[in-house]
């Protein structure tokens, strides 16, 4: 079976800065392959549209821009927020330390990940933007496995031996796909 919309893939890759000899960023392997269904708009389009019609035993080997990727650095995802949204009984809280990643919620209730950049007498510096923002990426891997998706997958269980609604922790199978 060739890649598609809503198929199950399972497979490996390295992420690596710039080019296929650049940094690794993160990398599976077929040990703890990545699996995932495609056409869900939760993977890279740039990524799915390289692999679409790919099957299992193929390789790949591409490159995305940053607007392809996580986008470009924007100074309007750096913020300076009051200080005071970080302390308990007066004090700043442990976690809030330069270089931190602190998890906070959008005006709407939406998880977002900051950057610490700065600590200052009245304000906390906060990035918000993708740690890959800017960043050229290129992808290279491994079709393991291509299937047909079955009710259970969107329910959190692409193979990974739990579904969500097991546990309810979204630890131990990386989280709902």
């Amino acid at each position: 079976m060739k890649i598609q919309d809503q198929a199950v893939v399972t497979m490996t890759y390295v992420l690596r800065e710039n080019d296929e000899n650049g940094k690794i960023i993160q990398e599976t392997k077929k040990e703890n392959p990545f699996v995932c269904i495609f056409g869900m708009k939760q993977l890279l389009p740039k990524f799915e549209e390289n692999l679409m019609g790919k099957e299992p035993g193929d390789t790949y080997c591409f490159k995305l821009t940053p607007e392809e990727g996580y986008g470009v650095h924007s100074e309007d995802y750096v913020m300076d927020l009051d200080k005071d949204m970080f302390c308990q009984d007066g004090v700043l809280m442990e976690t809030v330390k330069q270089g931190a990643q602190l998890m906070m919620q959008t005006a709407d209730g939406c998880p977002i990940a900051g950057i610490v950049r700065e600590i200052g007498d009245k304000h906390v510096k906060m990035d918000f933007n993708h740690d890959l923002a800017g960043v050229h990426l290129c992808f290279s891997g491994e079709i393991l496995e291509v299937r047909e998706s079955t009710d259970a997958d969107f329910m959190g269980d692409c193979g990974g031996g739990c579904s969500c609604e097991d546990c309810g922790c979204g630890e131990c199978c990386g989280g709902c796909h």
